[in-house]
Formats: structure tokens, C-alpha cells, sequence
């Protein structure tokens, strides 16, 4: 007669079985194919207290585990002001998960919650701020984010919808005011209905956005622009089953040949800048990509 597992084996034996296909596998490819974690790395896995965060927490926990890539791993809780009952569930669910975490707090709703107009823009950003200097000042180069692949899909069409604009979410990203920091997104290709799934089989009860602003003004995300793209992928999904996939491949595969401006390292370009020129000088078949780098 076998052995008893634990709750926690049980639940780190499923993501390496039942949950292989969904989440390890896809996790495990979006490591090797951006390059996300590299030899020697110490990387800060921020953990706000949902479901992405916390997965991604014990995925990385488990690669480390068995991966022959030498890095290192230190699990973030930053508290930025939630009120005790969602403090209480992030460090439970933590420890029910075997997540070795380092807390610590900012006022970041505090400063956030005066602004009237975009304290979640404020918010995400001083959050960011805070987590990367805490990475820093612990050694880390690297931040690792619970972003999936859905919020990869609609960010790349509420850019196109709303802001005018084709811009992506990328897989890893080099800090701007943090010199030698970098985040890196390793859930890029695992779907958020997989770690619905995983959640809900394993009886897990997570925060959402847990601010003050949110719980004075009800569940804002139902007023969003993000719930409404996501609402109308389902709804192609019903007629095109591969809808967010080709979104997916499209940001893979800009034909920039076809675009009429673009914006690359910050400088803005046009295909006027080289159109005269282009029969002219033999470069028919040459794409304006090689054209304008």
C-alpha cells in the first residue's frame, strides 16, 4: 500500500502531470524560446496575491527544483497597503503553495487613491517602482510577472481599438530608471483558462485587485475596456476557434513592409523615408526592415 501524499505534493505532482500539457510545458517554452532565465540569474518573483502571480511563484519554485540551469529565486510579497482580511489570504495561500516569501510594505494605495484621474496607472507604476528596487537592493537582475498569454491578446488589440496603435506586450523587457534590471514574463504562453483550471482543482481562493479605490467604487474591471475586449475575443472564439492564436502569431510576424510608421528605440519612421529610393537603387525584394535598420 502506497504512501499518503501531502496537499502540497499532491498539488506540485499535478502541475508536473494532469497539468503538464496546460501549464509546465508552455511555461517551461516561453523560458527557452525568449531566453527568460539564463545561468546565474537571481531573480525576484513579485507575488500581488491572484492566481497568475501565485502560480508563476511555485512554477518557478519547481524549475528550480529540477532544472540544470543554475539560478536563484526569492519570492516578493510587497504590501502596498491591502486591509488585513487580503493580507492575511496572500501570506496564507503563500505558505499553503510552500512559497518561502519576503514580505514588505509601501503606501502605495495611500498615494494612489488621491489621484482622480488614472490611480491604476499610478498605482501599476509605483508598484513596479518598488518592486524593482527591492529586487535590486537584494542582488536580483531580474523580475519575473505573472502576465499570461489572454493578457498578452488583449493588450495587443485594446492598443489597436482604444489606443491607436499596434503595440505588444513583450516577454521581457530591460528596466528604464534601473540600471542592469530587467523583467521577464514566463507565463507568456500559458492560458488563463488553465490556471483557472488549476486553481479551482486544487481548491485555491485568491485576492483580485484588492485596493481601496476598487472596493469604494465596486468592481471597476466590468466597466473596463480590458473586460470588453475580452468579452468580444469569446465571442470570435465561437466562430474562429484560433482567434487569439493568430493575434499571438501576428505580433511574431510584423511584415513592416506593409506599415506606413512605426516607431523603433524611440525614434518615429515612415516608409515615405526610403520609398523614392527603394526601385532605384536594385532593392526590390529587400524588406523595409532591412531597409530602415
Amino acid at each position: 500500500m502506497g504512501r499518503t501524499f501531502t496537499y502540497l505534493e499532491q498539488l506540485e505532482r499535478g502541475i508536473l502531470t494532469e497539468y503538464r500539457e496546460a501549464l509546465w510545458q508552455p511555461f517551461c517554452r516561453s523560458i527557452k524560446r525568449y531566453r527568460l532565465i539564463n545561468a546565474g540569474d537571481k531573480i525576484a518573483v513579485c507575488i500581488s496575491g491572484g492566481k497568475d502571480s501565485m502560480l508563476l511563484a511555485k512554477l518557478i519554485q519547481l524549475l528550480h527544483r529540477h532544472s540544470p540551469v543554475p539560478f536563484e529565486a526569492v519570492y516578493l510579497i510587497m504590501d502596498p497597503g491591502y486591509n488585513p482580511e487580503n493580507r492575511a489570504r496572500v501570506e496564507e495561500n503563500a505558505q499553503k503553495l510552500g512559497i518561502p516569501y519576503t514580505l514588505f510594505e509601501s503606501d502605495i494605495f495611500d498615494v494612489a487613491n488621491t489621484q482622480d484621474k488614472n490611480p491604476c496607472f499610478l498605482c501599476a507604476r509605483m508598484r513596479r517602482g518598488c518592486l524593482y528596487g527591492k529586487a535590486q537592493s537584494l542582488g536580483c537582475n531580474k523580475i519575473a510577472l505573472g502576465h499570461h498569454f489572454d493578457d498578452v491578446i488583449e493588450t495587443t488589440v485594446m492598443g489597436m481599438f482604444y489606443g491607436g496603435q499596434m503595440q505588444a506586450m513583450p516577454p521581457k523587457l530591460r528596466a528604464k530608471n534601473f540600471p542592469g534590471m530587467e523583467l521577464i514574463r514566463p507565463l507568456y504562453t500559458v492560458r488563463e483558462e488553465d490556471i483557472c483550471a488549476w486553481r479551482d482543482k486544487n481548491d485555491l481562493h485568491f485576492i483580485q485587485c484588492a485596493c481601496r479605490f476598487t472596493e469604494q467604487a465596486g468592481r471597476e474591471e466590468h466597466a473596463s475596456k480590458r473586460l470588453e475586449v475580452k468579452n468580444l475575443l469569446r465571442r470570435l472564439r465561437q466562430e474562429n476557434p484560433t482567434i487569439e492564436w493568430n493575434v499571438f502569431g501576428s505580433i511574431h510576424n510584423v511584415q513592416l513592409d506593409t506599415m506606413v510608421g512605426w516607431k523603433y528605440r524611440g525614434q518615429e519612421r515612415s516608409f515615405l523615408d526610403d520609398y523614392d529610393a527603394w526601385p532605384d537603387a536594385g532593392k526590390t525584394g529587400e524588406t523595409l526592415r532591412e531597409t530602415a535598420l
